[in-house]
């Protein structure tokens, strides 16, 4: 049975990680759009498989995995001797693949929904600004982004010299900020703009961005 996929409607998020490890992993599967503002992820049905009633999630052949991050995890060990290691074996390897990514979740992460809030979510909802709120914002990524600076003039990804699950999770909101006309990630130090600039034209991200989640298998 080929694996199902249940993102969200728009290529970010989550979804978008879990998107693509699936094509960084050349994983078949078969696309099932949940549609948001239709509350299909509230239906009885689809929390029975996640009870709290989100997406993304995965459905291999009856086992449900929820949390972009656990499923993208999930995909890297099963399909380990497919596309690039996202998770090496190696225990000084893991170790430091897995520290940057929790960097990623417990600092990257919050400071630019902290953003997204004021200068994404707020216009869409046609509220005003707090330009107050968004600089302070914008200072506190800037700050993460002056120490990624110095892990990034060590090597060339976050978590070693290859690319893995620690750059792979900052696609999930990352270039919501450019989307937005917000150059922040390419406004920093060299390593930085190296770094985000090759995670930006990644072939695998690229299509993504043009196709959608198009699905493998019909």
């Amino acid at each position: 049975m080929v694996l199902k996929f249940y993102p969200s409607t728009f290529v970010r998020g989550g979804s978008a990680i879990v998107a693509l490890a699936l094509a960084e992993k050349q994983v078949p599967y078969e696309h099932v759009l949940v549609k948001m503002d239709a509350k299909e992820h509230k239906t009885p049905e689809y929390m029975a498989k996640h009870p709290f009633g989100q997406v993304p999630m995965i459905d291999d052949d009856g086992f449900i995995v929820y949390e972009s991050r656990a499923i993208c995890r999930y995909i890297a060990e099963k399909y380990r001797d497919q596309g690039p290691d996202l998770l090496p074996t190696g225990l000084k390897e893991r170790a430091l693949v897995e520290q940057a990514a929790a960097v990623e979740y417990a600092t990257f992460h919050p400071a630019v929904i902290a953003i997204a809030k004021e200068a994404v979510y707020k216009p869409r909802r046609g509220l005003p600004i707090d330009q107050a709120v968004l600089d302070e914002a914008v200072k506190e990524l800037s700050a993460k982004l002056d120490v990624y600076e110095v892990i990034l003039s060590k090597h060339r990804f976050l978590g070693g010299d290859e690319f893995s699950l620690a750059d792979l999770c900052h696609y999930a909101y990352g270039p919501l900020l450019a989307d937005y006309g917000l150059d922040i990630m390419t406004s920093k130090g060299p390593n930085v703009t190296r770094w985000w600039k090759e995670l930006m034209s990644r072939p695998t991200w690229v299509k993504l961005k043009e196709e959608g989640y198009k699905g493998t298998v019909n």
